[in-house]
Formats: C-alpha cells, sequence, structure tokens
C-alpha cells in the first residue's frame, strides 16, 4: 500500500458522521443484501449497496445535498460539471432550495441523464467532446457570471458526504474483508476510504478505474497528476482524463489497491446483475462487480462489499446491453 500523504487529511471523520445523519433521508440506507449467485461464483460472501434505489439512481445525491446542506452563505447561482448523475445530484439539492443550477456536459452525454438533470430543474449546456472538456466550458462560464464552479472530487464537503455509505457499510453486524468502490473523480472512493479505515481498519479498500481511463489509477500509484489525452470506455461517469490533485491526496493512506478492468468485463457484470437481480446497472455503476468476477481468487472465503452505484441507462442502451 502507498505510504500516507504528507499532507494533513482533507476528509473529516466528524463530518462524514454528520452527513450520515443530516442527509436527505432519501439517499440514505440504500439497501444492502446478499448476492448468493455473485457469492458462489467469487466464493466469498457478497454484499451489494444499492444506490441506484433513489430518485436520482446514482450515489451523487449524498455528496451533492451534503455540499448544499453545509454552505454557509449560499450563493443564487451554482455552476458545474457533469457526464449526468453528479449534475442530476446538485440540481436536486440546490433547486430545491433557490439556487439557480448550471451543468456543463459533454456533446456526447448520456441523453437520459441530460434529460433527467433538465427535468431536476438544472440549466444544461453542451459543450466539449468529453467530460473534462465539459469541465474547461464550465470553468469560463462560471468565471463570466460570477458564480463559484463547483468541482466534484475538489469540493471536500461532496467527498464527505459520499463517505457516508462506509459508515452504512460499517454500521451492520460483522466484519468485512474487503470494499470494492468505482474510482472515477475520486469522491467516492475517498470518503469510503477514510471512514473504512477509521472505523474497520483490518479492511482492504480496493478502488476500481476502467482500462480505457485510468489517469487516476497511474496518479495514484505514481504519486504524481498523470493526465491522457482520451479516456476510451463505455463508463461514462468514471471516465477520467484529467485528475484532481486533492482528490489523489485523498486516496492516499487509505486505498489499499487500484485494479483495472475492461469494457468486456464490464458488460459481463452489467449483464449478470440484470439476469441474476434484474438490476440494469449503467456501466460506472458496475465496475465493483466487474472487478470481483476479474479477480476472484483476492476475496475467496470473506467478507466483501461493492456499491451499485448509478442505474441510468437509455432505452436504447437498455436494448444493446441487456436486450
Amino acid at each position: 500500500m502507498p505510504t500516507p500523504s504528507a499532507l494533513p487529511r482533507r476528509i473529516s471523520i466528524d463530518q462524514i458522521a454528520r452527513a450520515a445523519r443530516e442527509i436527505d433521508p432519501v439517499f440514505l440506507n440504500s439497501p444492502l443484501f446478499a448476492s448468493e449467485a455473485l457469492g458462489t461464483r467469487c466464493g466469498a460472501q457478497v454484499l451489494l449497496k444499492d444506490e441506484s434505489a433513489n430518485p436520482i439512481r446514482s450515489f451523487k445525491g449524498r455528496g451533492a445535498d451534503f455540499f448544499v446542506r453545509t454552505l454557509s452563505s449560499p450563493p443564487a447561482r451554482v455552476v458545474c460539471a457533469s457526464a449526468g448523475n453528479f449534475g442530476q445530484g446538485l440540481a436536486y439539492a440546490a433547486v430545491g432550495r433557490g439556487i439557480a443550477c448550471d451543468v456543463f456536459a459533454a456533446t456526447t452525454a448520456n441523453p437520459l441523464k441530460v434529460d433527467r438533470m433538465r427535468a431536476l430543474g438544472a440549466m444544461v449546456q453542451l459543450a466539449g467532446a468529453d467530460f473534462d472538456a465539459a469541465k474547461d466550458a464550465a470553468r469560463e462560464y462560471a468565471e463570466l457570471v460570477g458564480a463559484p464552479f463547483i468541482e466534484d472530487g475538489r469540493e471536500v464537503t461532496i467527498s464527505e458526504g459520499a463517505g457516508s455509505l462506509g459508515v452504512e457499510l460499517t454500521s451492520g453486524p460483522g466484519s468485512l474483508d474487503a470494499v470494492v468502490v468505482a474510482l472515477g473523480n475520486g469522491a467516492l472512493l475517498g470518503g469510503i476510504a477514510t471512514w473504512i479505515k477509521y472505523a474497520s481498519p483490518g479492511t482492504r479498500v480496493i478502488g476500481v478505474c476502467a482500462d480505457g481511463a485510468d489517469a487516476m489509477e497511474r496518479s495514484w500509484r505514481t504519486h504524481s497528476i498523470i493526465s491522457t489525452t482520451e479516456a476510451r470506455t463505455i463508463a461514462d461517469g468514471i471516465a477520467v482524463r484529467v485528475p484532481i490533485p486533492e482528490a489523489i491526496d485523498d486516496l492516499h493512506g487509505v486505498v489499499d489497491d487500484i485494479v483495472l478492468v475492461s469494457d468486456e468485463d464490464i458488460l459481463a457484470a452489467m449483464r449478470f446483475m440484470y439476469q441474476e437481480h434484474g438490476i440494469g446497472l449503467e456501466p460506472a455503476g458496475a465496475v465493483g462487480v466487474a472487478a470481483l468476477m476479474q479477480r476472484p481468487e483476492e476475496f475467496r472465503g470473506g467478507t466483501v462489499a461493492t456499491i451499485l452505484c448509478g442505474a441510468n441507462v437509455t432505452p436504447e442502451q437498455h436494448r444493446r446491453w441487456f436486450g
């Protein structure tokens, strides 16, 4: 495991505990169940935490809600970039409190996610060929209109809100040998890992990236920021080209390993989950399952949990992937 960062830890245990108490209940205490089918395949007890069972069908509402509710001076408008799920979460949290929300998404963004962001009250602008290009456009717009740019992975309260999942994972009976978590911009893994290493130091925490979008894995492993020219994966929610330095720092000392899965692995996991449990996960939501299916020997004989972290799939994608 990499040595802990020399920098003080940004993510607060007290704030994660607060988030687990105060976040909108619609996002808290998501279903946790044992998968006999996946357990048999891995030779382990496998627990699945289903974050698709909420109004935005992903975990992003936790961090977005905690971010907005802890603002000391709420602005009139917020600006963010999103592949679609964080934008839904921020729109849900901000617009409901009278804060206008502008979201920039790539021109290639999932149309279902775009429609859902707009339905939740966000003003959505499509700009750039991918998520990181949309992020650049969002920064420029925020400066132009004098609104704060909210960056998922940089704003620490977003990570602390996501960390409430760790509180729920460690509050049940028994202990976990490992927790496997999708890694996009780092808020989910950083928040969960911080809490897990506090509450259950012996539990291994493993992040998962797509092998066609490995900038976060490479940056974590080398203790340096490594950007890539492209991110080629069906998992749009974790297709990061340009890592956030603060998010990489948050992972050091609390994450034991980061593994890569292929698009073929991801598709196999999605189809397995749909056939065995009737859950139509989006690609980024299935990477934890993909890692378990790809590397069962690492978990054999133990108890392992993973997060089903999103299920926003268009009808066309559903026909192509599950039909």
